[in-house]
Formats: C-alpha cells, structure tokens, sequence
C-alpha cells in the first residue's frame, strides 16, 4: 500500500541531513534502514553536533515496532512501562522525533525556527506547503510540529518499520521448523528457571493472535558495568541515573538505574548492546546476565582491597535498586549459573532467528 502525503514526507525528512546543523546527519544516519533502523558502527554512543564531533550518552536504540509502545504508565503492580528513549521520557513516536532536532550533541539545530528555515530551502518544500499550508513556514512552531507529524506517520505507514519478516515469525506461520539447538533456546528462553527471558521480553502471540514483540516495554534495573567509552564516565562522580534523572520522576529514588527494556526483534544486528553499550555481543550479554551474581569478578573492577566493586556504574545508595530477585538474578557468588556455556549458545541461537528478512 503507498505511502499518505504525510508519510511520504516523514519519508524524505527521515533522510535529509541538510536539517542538522552540521549538514550531514539526518534520523536515518543514527537509524539505518538498512540495519533494522540502528546504527552500522559499534560506538557506544553515535557522534553529532555542528562538527559531528560531540558524543552521545547512550547507545541509540532501533526504532523498529516502536509503533506498537504507548506513552509512559505505572502498570496495576507499580511497575513503570512506555514512553520512548532508554528513559520513556517522550510521550510519542511523534514526540521523540523531534528532540534530536534540537539537542546539541545530535542534530543541534538552534530552535525549531532554525530547523523550518532548513525545511524551507528542501527540495520537498512546496509539498510540504501543499500538505500542511502554503503559509505554514510562516508559523515556525506550527511547523515543526507538522514536520515530528510526518515522521511519526511515516514510521506508522512503512511496514519496514515492523516487517514481521524473522525465521521465527515463519516459525510461528508454520512455514518453517527451527532447528534442534534453536528449540533448545527456545525451551531456555522461556523456562522460569532457566533463561527466564521471557518475564520481560514476551514470546508467545498474544491473546488477539498479534505477533509477540519481544518485549513488555517496561523498566528494569541489571547492574550494567559502567562503560569507560562513555566520554562523560570519565567524570567519577558522572553517573546515568536513567529513569529517575528525569525531572518528573526525581522523587522516585527507587527509580534509580532503571533503563527501558527493549524489543529483542534483529537483536543480533546490534552492534553495541544495553543503554550504554558496554558490551558488543550476544554472547557477553547473555552470560553477563547469568554470571552477574555467581561471578562478579568477570564484569566489574576491583577496589583497592581486591574486592569486586560490583554494579560500578551506580552510587552506592542505589545498587540496592538492582533486579537481584528475578532468575537469573538471583544468585550467590559460588553458585551455578542458570545456563551452562552451551546453553547460553542455545539461546543466542533462538536471538538469530529474530532478524527480519528471513526466506522461508
């Protein structure tokens, strides 16, 4: 099915670089198309800025099935969910659209004024006026909201923004088998007493027949080991707070180290993992989570008096807020890791069906 206007032109600003200060950044740089809408490097954090030369403070997400999120709650059982970026602080696809915009070490456009008089001098212009008003550059904030409108059309209209296209969704349309060692995953996956992934990133269809999205979108707080190629960690007493750094959640101590649980869909694509992108393979990641608490040693310093300076990215009066309950987080140093070596293999195999674009 085309694309509506609106769409269409959320298409062509998706691309534009000649809307960042720089000239050579656009939504698409950071949201590759061709890589499940994430980046093609494996920074930590991407580079922007009026030189490009300014780095980021997370790891940019992919912004495939976002379409499906909602803005941020608090669910029944108090649990936060929703809300778009690693800390659910915009409302809207439509809404986080726009900050890039205009944040400094991004796009780092002036104010929305200086992102239209770009807009205004596109080649795509006078469709937009067609669209939205031959007046509507007159009216920079009316503007620019049409603009964040537009990309959030076109991220809702684009199936290529959730294709559905993965082995396991041929998996799941019963055009395809998975192999032995990816149902073994699979079982993993979703074994309370095992992986127990799924508590989180849901796998089954859901109750109406809809594809799982391999995710709750809700929080949660691991523990993740600080990332020294995060330029502001090289500030000791720097320190990413995630969900409750955002001023209307500043009361919520408890909030502390909380980060947004991401989809799993083309999660081997990624080339850097977790909000900070501290770790750079499946491999790393999934053992971190199942050797966190048996063997500490292997992802955190050591202080002076050989001690593990375990959950080394948060202030000590917040690593009481780590999910140490939940399996596998809920073991002791000394204790057996919820997966074996092989077993963790198991699962990434079940993760590398996740990527769209499988051919039954």
């Amino acid at each position: 099915m085309p694309l509506s206007a609106r769409a269409a032109l959320g298409e062509k600003i998706f691309s534009d670089v000649s809307l960042s200060a720089s000239g050579r950044q656009s939504c698409a740089t950071c949201h590759d198309p061709d890589n499940a809408h994430s980046p093609t490097n494996a920074l930590p954090a991407q580079f922007g800025g009026p030189l490009l030369d300014l780095r980021g403070r997370r790891s940019t997400p992919s912004v495939n099935y976002l379409s499906f999120n909602r803005a941020f709650y608090f669910a029944a059982d108090g649990t936060p969910t929703g809300g778009f970026f690693w800390d659910g602080r915009a409302t809207t696809l439509q809404s986080q659209a726009g900050q890039p915009f205009l944040t400094d070490f991004e796009m780092a456009n002036a104010s929305k004024a200086d992102v239209i008089a770009k807009l205004s001098r596109a080649t795509y212009a006078d469709e937009f006026k067609q669209v939205f008003g031959a007046d509507i550059f007159a009216r920079p904030d009316d503007a620019f909201d049409r603009l964040t409108l537009a990309l959030q059309q076109y991220q809702r209209e684009d199936t290529d923004f959730r294709p559905f296209s993965s082995k396991y969704d041929e998996f799941l349309r019963g055009n395809v088998t998975l192999s032995h060692q990816e149902m073994r995953g699979f079982a993993l996956f979703n074994s309370p007493t095992k992986g127990n992934c799924q508590a989180c990133h849901l796998s089954g269809r859901a109750a109406d027949g809809r594809f799982p999205l391999f995710t709750d979108f809700s929080f949660d707080n691991l523990g993740v080991p600080r990332n020294p190629l995060i330029a502001r960690n090289g500030d000791p007493a720097y320190h990413d707070l995630g969900l409750c750094a955002r001023g209307d959640m500043a009361a919520r101590a408890d909030l502390c180290g909380a980060f947004k649980e991401p989809s799993l869909r083309n999660v081997a694509l990624r080339h850097v993992l977790f909000h900070n992108g501290r770790f750079n393979t499946l491999k790393d990641v999934v053992t971190f989570y199942v050797q966190r608490d048996t063997n500490p040693e292997k992802w955190y310093p050591l202080n002076t008096d050989g001690t593990v300076h375990k959950f080394d990215d948060l202030p000590a009066q917040y690593r009481v807020n780590v999910n140490a309950v939940e399996v596998p987080s809920d073991r002791r140093p000394g204790d057996t890791p919820a997966l074996s070596d092989a077993e963790v293999d198991d699962v990434i195999a079940l993760l590398n069906t996740l990527s769209d674009g499988s051919t039954p």
